[in-house]
């Protein structure tokens, strides 16, 4: 279903096919997570992967609640723009052989899956309060909050060190 299909004919249509998006985009980065702690060399950064990891899972049981406090089926839908940042990810990340620029773009990689995450809830959050879903703007708003925690973590932790180190 392509977002301006004639599949989605309601904003309830759109929540739905939203929710399966940014469920599938989790389920892809609890994937990507491990391998960029792998090829991050800063601790700092590898326990941040790690920990976001942790987050990530808890993001996708949540999504999970959403669906069935909406009564809608949990399933995922393809999600070309999260494919797109991991595959993007993937390639700058494997063409670099310092290991603080390597970090650096490592971060960059993790702030555009976060920037993607942080515009998705975002819209879920005003459409479920639009048909009346409080209680999934709630579940849907603690989510939020953690991606937006973590990606202030990376711009602090990129510009306390990991950028000077790289330059340098």
């Amino acid at each position: 279903m392509g977002l301006f299909t004639k599949d989605i004919k309601t904003m309830n249509d759109l929540f739905v096919h939203q929710l399966q998006d940014i469920y599938y985009a989790e389920k892809q980065l609890v994937k990507a997570l491990p391998k960029m702690a792998d090829k991050a060399s800063d601790p700092m950064l590898k326990h941040g992967f790690l920990t976001h990891l942790d987050e990530t899972r808890g993001h996708v049981k949540r999504l999970e609640q959403v669906f069935q406090m909406h009564g809608a089926q949990i399933k995922a839908v393809d999600c070309p723009a999260i494919d797109g940042i991991i595959e993007e990810a993937d390639e700058v990340t494997g063409e670099v052989a310092d290991k603080s620029v390597l970090d650096a773009a490592l971060i960059n990689a993790g702030q555009a899956a976060e920037h993607y995450e942080i515009t998705r809830y975002g819209s879920l959050i005003a459409w479920a309060k639009q048909l009346g879903r409080n209680d999934c703007a709630a579940v849907l708003q603690k989510t939020l909050d953690e991606e937006k925690a973590t990606d202030k973590k990376l711009t602090a932790l990129a510009e306390s060190k990991i950028n000077l180190r790289a330059a340098s």
